[in-house]
């Protein structure tokens, strides 16, 4: 895939400090953090820029310095910052406890009147930020933040389709910002407007209600039919252009199967269905963030969908090896591995 032209893209949402611990130690026994930046729009935002794209994060960060080191943090990977609104008190942050073997990983977030969650309608001018874009990306950890957050992607939404920008959502269910009953009340009118809907094996049922058959995430059991039936069902009632599901198979919090799978024909009789991956977890987390921005690059370059699937999967598959938030692989990277080079060979 070659992208000759840069495409505009557009994300938004919130931008957090990260606080992990090192290596594999717990909270209550590590005396230091290691600081990063994260969030999911974010990180999607940051691996377009990574291939090619020009690629905008819109948000609100505090003018002291640690707003201001996060946005230091976007610009570093190529992310336009001009959208950003400075304002609000402070930036929210999670704490991260990297689980190995059968011990899960732990996330705390304190992210509770963060500036993000303080702007307003009239701070953000969508007619422009959407000027000449031909894609725009949000998730449902954004709306999870409060009827202010809400709104504004509602109205982002609203113009968006009105300029003819595609819109997807990565469902992204958080139990720890809101419940289900919460979840399904807020995202299930704003799906009217989404072109690409991105899951993962659980996404469905907790932020639309709907449930793939005779499957168990914690027991690694994925019935792909159920699946693909969940695919159609959700294309059928939301007239969707695209679903794509990630499919992880949990065996420890050190070892994941990794594949996906994508239903973008209303007559297909079945889905395309990627390669799965074996994956040594390094760093989970911003796996399905890696795969969002993969498959958005991929439906924008790829000669078809079969191809962006691959390229989506391959590249989330390489996220998981790298520490922080960010995907930080290449195009030629994630190709190669999608072609079938998975030996991890060193490269001299």
């Amino acid at each position: 895939m070659e992208n000759k032209i840069p495409h505009k893209v557009v994300t938004f949402g919130e931008i957090m400090l990260r606080l992990s611990t090192p290596g594999f130690e717990r909270f209550v026994q590590s005396e230091n953090f290691n600081v990063t930046y994260g969030g999911g729009e974010a990180n999607v935002a940051i691996s377009l820029a990574n291939y090619g794209f020009e690629s905008f994060f819109i948000s609100k960060l505090p003018k002291h310095e640690i707003g201001q080191a996060a946005l230091n943090h976007l610009r570093r990977f190529g992310v336009k910052t001009d959208y950003i609104i400075r304002g609000g008190d402070r930036i929210g942050i999670y704490f991260l406890e990297t689980g190995a073997s059968q011990r899960a990983s732990k996330v705390i977030y304190d992210r509770d009147n963060s500036a993000v969650r303080t702007i307003t309608e009239d701070e953000l001018d969508w007619d422009m930020i959407f000027k000449d874009c031909k894609w725009f990306h949000w998730t449902g950890i954004t709306p999870a933040l409060g009827k202010n957050a809400q709104e504004l992607i509602k109205k982002a939404c609203l113009v968006a389709n009105s300029k003819g920008v595609k819109v997807s959502c990565d469902l992204n269910f958080r139990k720890k910002m809101w419940t289900e009953a919460e979840a399904q009340s807020v995202m299930n009118p704003l799906m009217e407007y989404v072109n690409v809907c991105i899951a993962n094996e659980e996404d469905a049922e907790k932020s639309l209600g709907m449930k793939a058959a005779k499957t168990s995430v914690s027991r690694a059991e994925l019935n792909e039919e159920g699946y693909f039936e969940l695919a159609k069902t959700l294309k059928k009632k939301f007239f969707f252009d695209t679903v794509a599901i990630t499919l992880r198979e949990s065996y420890s919090a050190s070892r994941n199967g990794w594949s996906a799978m994508l239903l973008d024909d209303a007559d297909c009789k079945e889905p395309y269905r990627s390669k799965r991956y074996d994956i040594q977890l390094v760093d989970r987390v911003g796996g399905g963030d890696a795969f969002a921005s993969g498959l958005i690059y991929g439906l924008l370059s790829a000669s078809n969908s079969k191809h962006a699937l691959e390229f989506a999967v391959a590249a989330s598959c390489l996220k998981q090896t790298i520490t922080g938030d960010f995907n930080l692989v290449t195009v030629d990277e994630a190709e190669k591995l999608a072609l079938g080079d998975s030996s991890g060979r060193v490269e001299r």
